[in-house]
């Protein structure tokens, strides 16, 4: 069988191409997901904070509940409710509503500086959901990282001791996004990759449409077209299209890789803000941005790099 030993090598070019397919499959998520600040910035200028945070979870939710009958979709087990519950509750319900809120206090740039902590923060979710234990470079980058954006923060506020409370909001959406994150991509290799989100906003629909419902109840929805294109594009693509990209790349695989590309994501949410909204791309916010996003990284690569074996 030797002279047969070399038709492994016909094996290593299909790798390529699969990692390759899931590195794509990835960035075309987070090229979707970069819009989701630009666009929320835009559509809070015309609606209310709660309707677009409710009402783009609603019009997800109906395009999930008819993808998942129309695929004849298995019911997932009990034990798994409680485990969907948190990924509705970080990237359905928390996460939209409070950059909803925050935005319409602070610039689309200044929002992503604060938001590029999430790929680091979704890191520390999985380690603190895998119970890992990476070394202690980890939690010193994650702190560093953590300082960087709460310095930015502070500055652009006016000075230490004047923190914005858009910026609180802020933290608190990369907290409930990290979560959902983490969970969904466990979640995923059980139920399927954009099964999980789509039974996440079924779950949460109910109580979006009561939310939404009353949102368009106390303040009647008047936006201009752009706007209503923006929460078009936020209901459609940032809530649902979008995962479907994101967690089909991190199942290619292979994962390590692929969740890296999210460090993209601040990074062209800051240049569409320019771009489209005329913000002014300042030193501080590039700055700002450019270090949080290093800490993460670092934060990222430090826990997947390999422990040492024990002699």
């Amino acid at each position: 069988m030797r002279e047969h030993s070399s038709a492994t090598v016909a094996i290593r070019p299909v790798v390529l191409p699969r990692t390759s397919t899931g590195i794509w499959w990835g960035l075309l998520g987070v090229a979707a997901f970069s819009f989701t600040v630009p666009f929320t910035r835009v559509a809070v200028a015309g609606l209310s904070p709660l309707f677009i945070g409710s009402g783009r979870a609603v019009v997800a939710g109906v395009l999930a509940a008819a993808a998942l009958a129309l695929t004849r979709q298995r019911l997932p087990q009990p034990r798994v409710w409680v485990r969907l519950a948190l990924v509705a509750g970080g990237v359905v319900v928390g996460f939209p509503l409070l950059t909803s809120y925050a935005l319409t206090a602070v610039p689309a740039g200044h929002g992503a500086v604060v938001i590029a902590l999430l790929p680091a923060a979704t890191a520390t979710a999985a380690v603190l959901r895998s119970r890992e234990r990476p070394p202690a470079v980890f939690w010193v980058v994650m702190v560093l990282g953590s300082l960087a954006a709460v310095t930015f923060a502070f500055l652009q506020s006016g000075g230490f001791g004047h923190l914005h409370w858009a910026d609180l909001l802020l933290l608190g959406a990369v907290v409930c996004a990290a979560v959902g994150y983490a969970e969904g991509g466990l979640l995923a290799r059980e139920l399927g990759s954009w099964q999980t989100i789509a039974w996440a906003l079924v779950l949460a629909l109910p109580l979006m449409l009561v939310l939404a419902c009353f949102s368009a109840a106390s303040h009647p929805p008047s936006a201009t077209p752009v706007q209503w294109g923006a929460f078009a594009y936020l209901a459609v693509v940032s809530m649902f299209l979008g995962f479907f990209a994101w967690y089909r790349g991190l199942a290619i695989g292979p994962i390590p890789q692929v969740s890296q590309i999210q460090l993209l994501q601040p990074v062209m949410s800051i240049c569409w803000a320019a771009l489209l909204l005329g913000e002014v791309l300042s030193w501080a916010t590039m700055i700002g941005a450019l270090a949080v996003i290093l800490c993460a990284g670092a934060a990222i690569r430090v826990r997947l790099k390999p422990a040492p074996a024990s002699s």
